[in-house]
């Protein structure tokens, strides 16, 4: 089973991105959660949410707390908020970020885990005209963790996001996908 927890201010789309990673999933025949923990916080705040995919059922119903993989889509967030809680030394680390893994690593003070990061805010200006990083986030999670196909990702999303809006979050999702560097 994979848990993915994700960073990011209420209006960014951390939650539809959770629910769009398990609907792409879902598409593949699995097992999946998504739910959000946020109370009645206004637009900026942190918020988290949470994704789970198996192969099996999934019998669990709770927060996740020791996930594989935790996605960042705000990096002021790293300031304020222990990200890596729980997060294993294998597990992988994914932010919106413009600088170098290598940048965060050294800044954040993190052993182990595997840093990725994506300008995802860049590419959505650039793209939808609006800081919303959710979806570059997801192209970026899937080049990091393999987890569901790609094509799997943009059914969904067109799905989700009809007409125009969905053909440019697809376009978001590939170069996304494309532009996401790593660092070990």
């Amino acid at each position: 089973m994979y848990e993915i927890r994700w960073h990011g201010r209420g209006g960014q789309g951390a939650w539809t991105a959770s629910l769009l990673m398990a609907q792409s999933a879902l598409l593949e025949g699995k097992h999946v959660q998504s739910f959000p923990e946020f109370g009645p916080e206004r637009m900026g705040a942190p918020i988290r949410a949470f994704t789970r995919i198996s192969d099996k059922q999934i019998d669990l119903h709770c927060g996740v707390y020791e996930p594989e993989i935790v996605v960042v889509l705000d990096p002021t967030i790293l300031r304020t908020v222990n990200v890596l809680d729980g997060l294993p030394e294998n597990g992988t680390l994914i932010v919106n970020e413009r600088r170098s893994p290598e940048m965060i690593r050294k800044e954040q003070k993190i052993v182990g885990r595997k840093i990725w990061v994506i300008p995802a805010t860049d590419i959505s200006i650039e793209v939808l005209g609006r800081d919303i990083p959710n979806t570059a986030m997801l192209g970026a999670t899937i080049k990091a963790t393999g987890i569901v196909k790609l094509e799997s990702l943009m059914e969904a999303t067109k799905r989700r996001f009809r007409g125009k809006i969905g053909e440019l979050n697809i376009k978001v999702i590939k170069r996304a996908y494309n532009e996401t560097i790593l660092n070990e």
